[in-house]
């Protein structure tokens, strides 16, 4: 091949350097392509696409009826679940919880998957936000937005039953208000 037409086709395929950095969303995709580790916000799909240990959790992962029917306290509230793609505690509970939320078919008000890489930190900085410490959290957020409570890398019993009580704390409070 002509050396020159070889040099002008990788030139091309180069970034040029003036490019401003790339989104977190870029990155992400960047990293899907590669196989490497999710780095910022991803949605299930893409979760479940690239990632077969969060894949086979989540085909494997059988919720009972009644950890469906807890699901259903969460109705309006938000979730924030920080977590790494790495990480064995984020394989089982991050696949789970999807699977509750899909099956359950509660209406949250806004569920946030954000991957961190193996520092614990996130493109933008929700890992300071959020104070993390361990992977998966998975952060219940009311609707204005205030933390209400967190499951840290594992449920104390299962993630439905922890997920109700903490979304009953939000009844307790607001009994607590007018009594």
């Amino acid at each position: 091949m002509n050396p020159i037409i070889l040099f002008a086709a990788l030139l091309a395929l180069a970034p040029l350097a003036t490019e401003a950095s790339p989104s977190p969303a870029t990155l992400l995709e960047s990293s899907i392509a590669v196989g490497s580790e999710a780095y910022g916000s991803i949605n299930s799909d893409q979760l479940l696409a690239h990632y077969p240990a969060f894949a086979r959790e989540y085909a494997t992962y059988q919720p009972s009826a009644a950890a469906l029917a807890k699901m259903q306290s969460l109705q309006g509230l938000n979730l924030v679940v920080l977590f790494g793609s790495w990480c064995h505690d984020s394989e089982r509970e991050v696949p789970r919880l999807l699977k509750l939320l899909n099956q359950s078919g509660v209406s949250l008000k806004t569920l946030q998957l954000e991957a961190v890489n193996q520092q614990k930190q996130h493109p933008e900085q929700l890992h300071s936000k959020y104070n993390l410490r361990y992977t998966a959290t998975i952060i219940v957020l009311d609707s204005n937005g205030q933390e209400m409570g967190r499951i840290i890398e594992k449920p104390a019993g299962t993630i439905a039953e922890d997920l109700a009580g903490i979304a009953a704390s939000l009844d307790s409070r607001v009994i607590l208000k007018y009594l």
